[in-house]
């Protein structure tokens, strides 16, 4: 594209997102700022719609732009803004993220990246592989057990298990009294791997009740469900461009209770830096065309250990979005870590 290809796309991007309408030749030439013809401005939108970048609703004369237009705008022609004061204050104003709970703070973000952007907000909790300093198992019916793990730093963790085998009350309390026993202090982890070995050793059933217990406590993905905190799924439903394909939206609701795959959305975010961008169906997890998603690492420490990001429209305004999901990244850090005396950071 050249210069004034690019400035046309730029502008036809940012009047959508502004208005939610197609827009015309008129519009584009008198918001652009460029004296050109109007025919000179159709023709130019020709060939941005031959290039797949823009697309013209059949029952509008206008065009809107595609997923690959908003990728073009987001990637070269949207400007990085320092976060202004206003909206610093408006995040701040809705923080009210809890110290303490772990689980608290992740689920208050989610709640405030919705209310924030009026979309959805979704935050991956870390993966646990922190020290236990207590555990317990309640049996609650036949092959379903209750493990009850108590973090070092206070967290408490529920999971249901379901074992091959049935085993009595007294069979689990020895269990714990083992685990508690041997192990108390150790990173999870820490325990699945030396229990490997004892089980090679003892084979017995009771030690491979406790290798499934904590495997259960680490965050393998059938505990997905509880890692992936949801909030304003129903915002959606408020969204010009979603309401009138319900067949969509049945999907997406489909798609939000199965919560694991954001998992694999989530998991890749958090191996980079930074606040990222999936646009349409790039994102493999959430495919519809429709739908954008923003995401950011947080930290504990320093240590990258989650996502967090909120999902709307891919008509939505990126700059806004981008600037809520990187400053809540970095409240939810400051909330999660500590100094080395124990007090928040």
């Amino acid at each position: 594209m050249d210069e004034r290809s690019r400035l046309l796309l730029k502008t036809l991007v940012e009047r959508y997102i502004a208005d939610g309408q197609p827009v015309g030749s008129r519009t584009l030439s008198k918001a652009s700022g460029l004296e050109l013809s109007p025919a000179t401005i159709r023709n130019v939108m020709a060939d941005l719609e031959e290039m797949g970048l823009i697309t013209s609703p059949h029952t509008s004369a206008g065009r809107i732009p595609t997923p690959r237009g908003y990728r073009i705008f987001v990637d070269t022609m949207l400007t990085a803004h320092t976060a202004n004061e206003r909206l610093v204050a408006e995040v701040q104003r809705n923080a009210g993220l809890p110290s303490g709970q772990p689980k608290q703070v992740l689920s208050g973000a989610a709640h405030m990246l919705s209310e924030l952007s009026h979309f959805v907000g979704v935050v991956m909790a870390p993966r646990h592989n922190t020290a236990f300093r207590h555990i317990e198992f309640l049996r609650l019916a036949a092959r379903r057990i209750l493990v009850i793990i108590v973090a070092t730093d206070g967290d408490v963790q529920n999971r249901i298990i379901h074992t091959a085998n049935d085993y009595n009350q007294s069979e689990l309390a020895e269990a714990a009294n083992y685990l508690n026993s041997n192990f108390t202090g150790q990173a999870l982890d820490t325990v699945r791997h030396q229990l490997a070995g004892e089980i090679e050793v003892l084979r017995g059933e009771i030690v491979e009740l406790m290798r499934s217990a904590v495997e259960a406590s680490t965050g393998s993905d059938n505990q997905a469900e509880e890692q992936v905190m949801v909030s304003g799924e129903r915002n959606l439903l408020q969204v010009s461009d979603l309401a009138g394909d319900l067949e969509s939206l049945r999907k997406l609701f489909d798609l939000f209770e199965q919560k694991t795959q954001w998992l694999q959305l989530l998991d890749v975010s958090d191996k980079a830096e930074g606040v990222r961008i999936f646009i349409g169906g790039e994102s493999h997890v959430v495919p519809f065309e429709e739908l954008s998603v923003v995401t950011a690492p947080y930290e504990v420490n320093g240590q990258i250990v989650g996502t967090l990001g909120v999902i709307g429209p891919t008509r939505m305004a990126y700059d806004r979005m981008i600037q809520i999901v990187d400053i809540t990244s970095r409240l939810v850090s400051n909330a999660l870590s500590y100094k080395p005396d124990g007090s928040d950071a």
